[in-house]
């Protein structure tokens, strides 16, 4: 019987308009009812939680970042549930919840969501977050409520930076959210465009993000003041 290789079974299925799977390409998908095998944190906490009748896994930051100085310990800062994914275009969509703890300031806004193509320890990364508590569905007075969701890239263009160099807002915008209860979030990442859908609605697009696309880790991202739930994440790379 004739031995055939890989390669010649792939140039067969080209042949016929099938592929063989690219196991670099292959989804990932977490329950997160626990933080992921091979995740390492980085200023935070995580443990298994069950909230609002779903399993989920538990982030906040760790006390030391709490009681530490914005732009050093937090905002807009490395503070994430690292898992391993080495992808740098892919559709990425997860469940996430998240409330004040009590921890920060008067106007944490629930800060929480995904960070993607981390890179160097967590040096380098790009991230999509949301403000639960400038949510429409809570009526917020202008313009917060027009900053329920935000893109920055660390370390050179956080939201400060954004805002004041491009003041027409193109890099956040509004949502139907709200705090303490769940939301689907979908984000789908094209080298340097960017899309973000929130409960099935799309609310954000970027045509130029801000940092050169490269294959990275994702993370699940939390700020000063938060307590987040993640559940049900998958990453679809393109």
């Amino acid at each position: 019987m004739r031995e055939w290789s890989s390669r010649a079974v792939a140039a067969s299925l080209v042949a016929i308009g099938l592929t063989l799977a690219d196991p670099a390409r292959a989804q990932i998908a977490h329950d997160l009812a626990a933080p992921p095998p091979g995740a390492t944190l980085r200023a935070v906490t995580a443990a298994p939680a069950d909230i609002a009748g779903r399993k989920a896994v538990r982030v906040e930051l760790t006390d030391a970042a709490s009681a530490g100085k914005p732009g050093v310990d937090f905002g807009d800062m490395p503070t994430f549930v690292v898992i391993p994914a080495n992808v740098r275009d892919a559709t990425i969509s997860f469940d996430m919840l998240s409330r004040r703890n009590g921890k920060g300031p008067a106007d944490a806004r629930a800060f929480a969501g995904l960070a993607y193509r981390i890179t160097q320890g967590g040096e380098r990364f790009e991230s999509v977050y949301l403000r639960p508590l400038n949510g429409r569905k809570l009526n917020p007075p202008a313009p917060r409520d027009r900053r329920a969701i935000q893109y920055f890239a660390y370390p050179d263009w956080k939201f400060d930076r954004l805002r004041q160099e491009y003041p027409d807002g193109r890099y956040e915008a509004g949502a139907d959210i709200a705090a303490d209860e769940w939301i689907a979030v979908r984000i789908d990442i094209d080298d340097r465009r960017l899309k973000v859908s929130v409960d099935g609605k799309d609310e954000l697009s970027i045509d130029e993000t801000k940092a050169e696309p490269v294959a990275g880790d994702v993370g699940l991202f939390v700020d000063i003041g938060t307590e987040a739930f993640f559940a049900n994440l998958t990453i679809t790379p393109r």
